[in-house]
Order: structure tokens, then sequence, then C-alpha cells
């Protein structure tokens, strides 16, 4: 059975950029090997600037790491959302692994 991993980066400010970093996550993850878990796809329905659309998007997100093997962590920056994605993940003892730029450009060129 393939492992799932949670893609864990950065959405909000730039959506559009942050979603297309996401499916570059995505890629790496899936030639990884692995069956990655992809929130960041909700905001193509949902608003991420309405607050009530956000929080559903961050509490179907929290629902789905219930399910994962581990949490990858990817971007520059750890945001908010991605922070409480973190720490829901250390209580539930969930592992958690910090990928770098140079890692993905070593799978995907």
């Amino acid at each position: 059975m393939m492992k799932k991993v949670y893609i864990c980066a950065p959405l909000g400010g730039d959506i559009q950029s942050n979603l297309e970093k996401a499916k570059r996550y995505t890629e790496y993850a899936l030639r990884c090997g692995t069956a990655p878990v992809v929130p960041h796809f909700y905001a193509l329905c949902l608003n991420d600037d309405i607050p009530e659309e956000r929080e559903i998007g961050l509490a179907a997100g929290r629902g789905l790491l219930w399910f994962c093997d581990e949490l990858w962590i990817f971007g520059d920056e750890i945001t908010s959302g991605m922070e409480s994605e973190i720490r829901f993940c250390r209580h539930l003892n969930i592992r958690t692994r910090t990928v770098t730029e140079k890692e993905i450009n070593q799978v995907l060129g």
C-alpha cells in the first residue's frame, strides 16, 4: 500500500502562484511513490479570502490528516494554517518531514 502524505505548504496571499507550487509538490510526492493528500485544491471551490470558507477548507484538511502516514512541509515560510496542521500532527504522533527545494529539483529536474 502506498504511503499517504499530506502536502503542507502556503496557500494564502498569492493563491494562484501557491496553487502552482502545490501542483509541483504533488508531482514530487507522486514521483516519490506516495499518495499525496492535497487540501490546497479546495481553494478551487472555496474562497480563501472569506474567513468562513477558509475555515471549512482548513477543517476538511485537518479531517484528512487522520488518514495520513506523514505530513510533508514545503516552502520557505510556515504560515499560521501550516503551523496548525503541524501541531495537529504532533498531537497525533504523525511524522513530519521538511522537503527542501534541492530535494524537489533532484526528483523533478
